[in-house]
């Protein structure tokens, strides 16, 4: 009990010259011992390191991880070492409600084979993402993060250390200018010796670490060349899976697309030419940065009707729709006021409306 209470006094007596020296330092009542250039450039340096590799760490996060409350629970998670939950992507999630929609509206129409087509490639783009960002986290956001919770608190300590060491020096400096008599000039002289001695051996201590830096950029510069890596990686594959998506599109949009925006004549109208926009692969309805279409004329028959190929299987929804078979050919007009996505349809003794989708018109 005597000792701890020795101690507590040794401490605070300690504490209390050092806050002492610090002070008239600052008031320019007492002289502060200075630091090499190397040394304070060294400290430099290592301050600039942890202050971007926090900058870089917090904004790599954010271009993995946009969603704020995600980035919470995953640092949440990590703090409480538990694991962290597997998360679906947003591609991921998007392509399965294209994929669940297309059930619903009816796989083997256009519309619901093409959603099928796309919610793929949209998995396909998710699981790349959440690839990419697995190999980021480990390859490179994990070291940044080791450096700040391990290396730079180990320096952080030992600076503190080395700056109470030369409180400590600076204080005994002091004494002995101020010691008069000659017992306390000698036991002044022992106290700084042994100061410096301290001293020394923290800033020596101190500098090894802040050398350690340059080892800390060569590892940092390995990790970011891994990153750039997965970066490309991960685009390289976001523009195959999108080529290979736009080439399928690009096959189907020559059964139907480019039917949906052919315009046929009225009957008893006879134009000297019906023109039929022929589409890109890489067209489409959903992207108006495409502005070179080639337009092929044709010319229909005088009486205006064409024929037509039927591309899919087409029950009518009532008496005033016509009922189509794959495969076969019925004859088509127009009439004066009808919607543009529908024709009427004619085949044997039946007639009726048939969606122009359906169709393949022939020359």
């Amino acid at each position: 009990m005597d000792f701890s209470v020795k101690k507590l006094a040794s401490d605070a007596g300690v504490f209390f010259t050092r806050a002492v020296q610090f002070t008239e330092e600052k008031l320019g009542q007492a002289e502060k011992t200075e630091l090499d250039a190397h040394f304070e450039n060294l400290l430099s340096r290592a301050d600039s390191t942890k202050n971007w590799t926090e900058k870089i760490l917090r904004q790599t996060e954010v271009l993995l991880q946009p969603n704020p409350s995600a980035r919470i629970e995953e640092f949440l998670y990590e703090k409480l070492d538990r694991k962290i939950p597997s998360r679906i992507t947003n591609g991921e999630l998007l392509g399965q409600y294209m994929i669940d929609a297309a059930s619903e509206f009816g796989p083997g129409t256009p519309y619901g084979s093409t959603l099928i087509k796309v919610g793929e490639a949209q998995r396909r783009l998710g699981a790349a993402d959440r690839d990419f960002i697995q190999s980021s986290m480990i390859n490179f956001l994990t070291p940044l993060r080791n450096f700040l919770e391990g290396d730079w608190k180990t320096i952080l300590r030992e600076r503190r250390l080395l700056e109470n060491r030369r409180l400590d020096l600076d204080a005994s400096k002091t004494r002995l200018k101020k010691a008069k008599a000659a017992e306390a000039k000698a036991a002044a002289e022992q106290e700084l010796r042994v100061a410096q001695t301290e001293f020394d051996r923290q800033a020596e201590v101190t500098r090894l670490l802040l050398e350690g830096i340059s080892s800390t950029h060569t590892n940092h510069l390995r990790c970011l060349h891994e990153f750039v890596e997965a970066q490309a990686t991960y685009y390289a594959q976001c523009y195959q899976y999108t080529m290979d998506l736009q080439k399928l599109l690009g096959r189907l949009s020559g059964a139907f697309v480019g039917n949906a925006t052919t315009q046929v004549p009225s009957s008893g109208v006879s134009p000297s030419a019906a023109t039929i926009p022929v589409v890109p692969a890489a067209a489409g309805p959903c992207n108006p940065s495409t502005s070179s279409l080639t337009f092929t004329e044709v010319s229909p028959p005088s009486s205006g009707t064409r024929k037509a190929r039927v591309l899919y299987d087409y029950d009518a929804a009532d008496s005033s729709e016509l009922e189509l078979l794959a495969d076969e050919l019925i004859t088509v007009y127009s009439l004066p006021g009808m919607d543009s996505d529908w024709l009427m349809g004619e085949k044997g003794n039946k007639k009726g409306k048939v969606p122009v989708t359906y169709l393949e018109l022939l020359n």
